[in-house]
């Protein structure tokens, strides 16, 4: 009798207990996905910007966390040498969901997303990496179709999930050298993140969030905070062009939408400037940064404030000293010209501080120079330039005397701009006698045909302006050389005569050591 009563009781599954132990992975990856529909979910009401909260007992932020805890212990498995990666499954897609459900589907894809796979190896995963591509593409579509506010749950949510992503340190690359040694970096072939696939369409969804009516900036600012904002900026750096190129948008949206946040961004990017200036010399991101200031130097409202001008100094001018200039000078200057063409007095400030930094041995360096003095005389004025006019053509003389015939060439050049023209032609009193011994000295004897023949302009134009001006300076210029020659000769004569002296002293000294040597021998 009691071993049948005890034959009915229920015996203990050893199966089960395991299961219970290990967690059951599959189990709870059909739980999320499947039982999803059937849970308790807040609903959207139609018309209103407002979406009801979750319920605590069945938040789907609970069934993601969890699901994303599965998929990272899969991970480990699959780094120990199981096949875990099996529990990371596509979730349905919108179009099949009620549209109660969507916003609940999508946070759990965002949590879906925030996995990072690794893309040195192209074989690795290929399954799993491509339902995350679809998943992040989905998210695009989503964002970019919405049409109520997102709440504050999303919004976290969204961001964590491109931190998950975007956020990461970047190895060395040996082309660091070659900018310190001064080679052009433009002829090098740019490195290519091997995970763009993923990483652009988080980038689209970046955009497409901040970009996006529905992103309310007061509630979005306590995520796209000043920490995010910096991590963004670190990302500069990077050695993609096209990962870039998304960042230079995105971070000009984001300056556009949180007005808060401009004094701070304008700091930030301020501080990365001073660290490649006056330390590092090195940073891929600064042409991007440029473009970026471009445009916000564009948007100031005039009269400048101080900060604005102490930037142009302390900032923009200072960054012509670095040798890697030819990376981002066509944004620098651009940047340089809207400042001058919004308030015309800085003009002076400008060129004083590009003569500061003039290049002496750096032929291409010193062209880019002349291409930018042209722009920034262009809105010059004529008191502005009257106060700087002696400084600056005193270096122009040197550039009309260079031996590389590019920077003669490219000086002679500002001759065609009619506005700079006139400019001279105004103070021709002050400038030519400055110029001249250098445009004479090209006239007789610049190796180059083309330099020569641009400087036989320049001195016609001169000549047909004011005779009797150049008459004036060609007679000085030939008294001034003469004067040379006296000098030169003068010069000559007196080593001729130290050097006589000295072979006359030599001479007697060595008569003398004879003498003492014939006297000590016969003693």
């Amino acid at each position: 009798m009691l071993k049948q009563i005890l034959s009915k009781l229920p015996r203990k599954s050893s199966k089960t207990a395991e299961n219970r132990e290990h967690g059951g992975h599959h189990a709870i990856y059909s739980n999320v996905s499947t039982g999803s529909r059937n849970s308790d979910l807040g609903t959207t009401k139609a018309g209103n910007s407002t979406i009801t909260s979750l319920p605590s007992s069945n938040s789907v932020s609970d069934l993601g966390q969890n699901y994303i805890n599965q998929v990272q212990r899969a991970a480990n498995l699959k780094q120990n040498g199981n096949s875990g990666f099996s529990a990371y499954e596509a979730l349905p897609g919108f179009r099949e969901v009620p549209n109660s459900e969507k916003q609940n589907l999508f946070i759990k894809k965002l949590h879906l997303s925030d996995l990072v796979f690794d893309f040195t190896d192209p074989t690795k995963n290929l399954k799993e990496k491509e339902i995350k591509r679809q998943t992040l593409l989905e998210l695009v579509d989503y964002v970019t179709s919405a049409n109520g506010k997102f709440p504050e749950t999303v919004m976290q949510e969204a961001i964590k999930m491109v931190s998950a992503n975007l956020f990461r340190a970047f190895t060395p690359q040996p082309r660091d050298n070659k900018v310190i040694n001064g080679f052009d970096m433009e002829e090098e072939e740019p490195s290519m993140d091997p995970a763009w696939p993923h990483l652009q369409i988080v980038y689209e969804f970046l955009l497409r969030f901040v970009a996006s009516p529905e992103t309310d900036a007061k509630l979005a600012k306590r995520y796209i905070d000043q920490s995010f904002i910096l991590k963004l900026l670190d990302l500069f750096d990077s050695d993609d062009p096209r990962e870039r190129e998304y960042l230079k948008t995105i971070l000009h949206r984001i300056y556009g939408k949180f007005m808060v946040h401009r004094p701070f961004i304008r700091k930030a990017i301020n501080n990365i400037f001073f660290g490649f200036i006056f330390e590092t010399e090195k940073h891929n991101g600064i042409a991007e940064l440029l473009e970026i200031l471009g445009s916000i130097i564009n948007g100031f409202a005039l009269p400048l404030k101080e900060e604005h001008k102490a930037f142009l100094v302390r900032v923009l001018i200072p960054l012509h000293k670095p040798r890697c200039l030819a990376m981002y000078h066509q944004q620098l200057s651009y940047c340089i010209t809207q400042f001058v063409e919004k308030d015309c007095k800085l003009a002076d400030t400008v060129i004083r501080g590009l003569l500061k930094y003039w290049p002496i041995t750096n032929s291409s360096k010193e062209v880019m120079f002349l291409n930018e003095l042209e722009e920034v005389l262009e809105p010059t004025q004529p008191p502005e330039f009257q106060r700087c006019m002696v400084p600056l053509f005193r270096q122009i003389a040197r550039c009309l005397n260079s031996s590389h015939f590019q920077v003669a060439e490219r000086a002679l050049f500002l001759w065609n701009n009619d506005h700079i023209e006139n400019l001279i032609t105004q103070y021709r009193t002050v400038i030519l006698p400055i110029i001249f011994p250098a445009l004479e000295r090209n006239a007789r004897n610049h190796w180059n045909q083309a330099v020569h023949n641009l400087t036989m302009n320049v001195h016609k134009i001169f000549q047909d302006l004011d005779p009797e001006l150049f008459k004036e300076c060609l007679l000085k210029f030939e008294e001034d050389e003469s004067k040379a020659v006296e000098i030169k000769a003068k010069r000559e004569a007196t080593w001729n005569r130290l050097e006589n002296l000295t072979a006359q002293k030599t001479a007697s000294n060595a008569a003398v050591l004879d003498s003492c040597k014939t006297n000590i021998s016969s003693a």
